[in-house]
Parts: C-alpha cells; sequence; structure tokens
C-alpha cells in the first residue's frame, strides 16, 4: 500500500486549480517556500482536492516528467497574470505551449446525452494541461475576479467569489488582520 502523502503546508488552498497551481510558492514568517521543489511536494499537491477533481480520478504519474510539465504550467500562468488584462504575446504563447498538449474530444456518451473526454500527449501533461485550462474558463467567467493579495508582501492569488467582489486579502485571519493590526498602529503612534 502507497505511503500518504504529507499535509498540504500552504497557508491558502482550496483555489481553482489553476490559482491553487499559482499558490505553490508562499512567503510567511519563516521565509519563502515552494511546494513544487520536490517530487514529494508534487504528490501532496496532486493529492489536493481542486486537482484530484480536475483530473476525475485519471491516474498520473508522479515523477520528474510531471513536475517538469506542472513547473512549465506554473511559470506559464505566472507571466499571464502578471498582466491579466493584455498579456505579452510571449506569454499567451508560453500558455498557449502547455495548452498544446492536450484537447477535449467530445461525443456522443452511452446513454445518449453529450459527453467530453480529456485527452492529453502523456498522462505527466494533464495536471498542467487542466491548470492552464482552467485558466481560461476563470477568464471566460469573471477575469476581474482573479487577483493578487492586497499584501504588497504576499505572493498568493485567490479567485474572488464574495457577492460583492471587494475581496482584498488572500486570507483575513492571515494579511487581511495584519492589514488591520498595520493601520492600528500607524494612527494610534500619530497620536
Amino acid at each position: 500500500m502507497p505511503a500518504q502523502p504529507e499535509a498540504d503546508p500552504r497557508p491558502l488552498t482550496g483555489e481553482p486549480l489553476a490559482i491553487d497551481l499559482l499558490n505553490t510558492r508562499w512567503i510567511d514568517g519563516a521565509g519563502r517556500h515552494d511546494l513544487l521543489e520536490t517530487p514529494d511536494g508534487l504528490e501532496i499537491w496532486l493529492a489536493a482536492r481542486p486537482v484530484r477533481e480536475a483530473l476525475g480520478g485519471s491516474r498520473v504519474p508522479p515523477g520528474q516528467g510531471t513536475l517538469d510539465r506542472v513547473l512549465q504550467a506554473r511559470a506559464a500562468l505566472d507571466q499571464v497574470i502578471a498582466s491579466p488584462a493584455r498579456p505579452a504575446p510571449a506569454a499567451v504563447a508560453a500558455l498557449n505551449a502547455v495548452l498544446d498538449h492536450g484537447w477535449v474530444r467530445h461525443r456522443m456518451g452511452e446513454d445518449g446525452g453529450p459527453a467530453a473526454e480529456v485527452e492529453v500527449d502523456e498522462p505527466s501533461w494533464l495536471p498542467a494541461w487542466a491548470a492552464a485550462r482552467d485558466y481560461l474558463r476563470l477568464l471566460a467567467e469573471r477575469p476581474h475576479r482573479i487577483r493578487p493579495c492586497g499584501n504588497p508582501e504576499c505572493i498568493l492569488h485567490f479567485y474572488d467569489v464574495s457577492k460583492n467582489g471587494t475581496r482584498r486579502w488572500c486570507s483575513m485571519a492571515g494579511c487581511g488582520n495584519r492589514a488591520k493590526a498595520q493601520r492600528h498602529y500607524t494612527r494610534h503612534r500619530r497620536a
């Protein structure tokens, strides 16, 4: 029986797949972290809920090939999210290079209804391709809801699903509270 992967150490999980992949890097009091530095970290990420749901039970080899492809997708997402309203041509090309390794085949299902099957060049491309495709889905739905955390020292992103669309922080418990405490300190220091 294979060993269970370690618990996910990231401060923000559960975002849509594309954002979840971006959030495999974070900064905390102990410094900078990158979950995808090792194949063990890849296994942790592959076990995360957004990834499992996106892969729909498909088996993905957790080796170096998959890690390399996921890192390629993350780098492409980093480039397009840097200026989402007008990404640079190189950023668009980088994301499209990941998307070129997969496609959706539309078919009629055995029940007579429509069915769609994801196909990739090889299984190691599936998580990377799925993350890139998910970013396109988010762009089609509500591109203005894809945001970086309002804390300039934080590198996390989120997809704002709040009713009024005014979320500013990756989490109120972390960056939101730090900002409130800083404002309080600044106000009382001047007084």
